[in-house]
């Protein structure tokens, strides 16, 4: 009987804890999961800023056209220096960083942003920032007419 007694206690004393452990495993799995879904996320949002951003830049740039060739007739383009200089004083009053190019014959502008998201849970595991970065483009189109509406 003795023997008997012992069989039984050993196995239920085997158990003690087990739950403990797997409700401890899960719980930091879906903090993880969460974890990448904010930081996710939140990379998302900096990116559409970025974006934004160096869309707006690009327009700025492009307000630099070229007088002297606007004013004779000969095209309208942009300055390259004075477009960069704008699209670079918008991007200083909103606090981002980026370069500006000019291509197309001084009809293209492309301007790129650089940041960064920092991160709100996965620097728990060393991940303290991450990389983001914006495009924006800008075309000058000049004696194009617009589609008839109608008229």
């Amino acid at each position: 009987m003795t023997r008997r007694w012992l069989e039984v206690r050993t196995c239920r004393g085997g158990d003690r804890g087990g739950v403990t452990v797997f409700v401890a495993i899960c719980v930091v799995a879906l903090i993880g999961i969460i974890g990448v879904a904010v930081d996710g996320g939140g990379k998302m949002r900096a990116t559409e800023r970025a974006d934004h951003i160096a869309g707006e830049a690009a327009r700025a740039a492009g307000q630099a056209i070229d007088p002297g060739k606007a004013v004779t007739g000969q095209g309208i383009v942009v300055d390259a220096q004075n477009a960069s200089a704008a699209a670079q004083a918008y991007l200083r009053s909103v606090g981002a960083a980026g370069t500006v190019s000019v291509a197309g014959s001084g009809r293209s502008l492309t301007v790129t942003v650089t940041t960064s998201y920092d991160t709100k849970f996965l620097s728990v595991v060393g991940i303290g920032s991450l990389p983001v970065t914006g495009h924006g483009k800008a075309t000058l189109l000049h004696g194009v007419t617009a589609p008839d509406e109608g008229n």
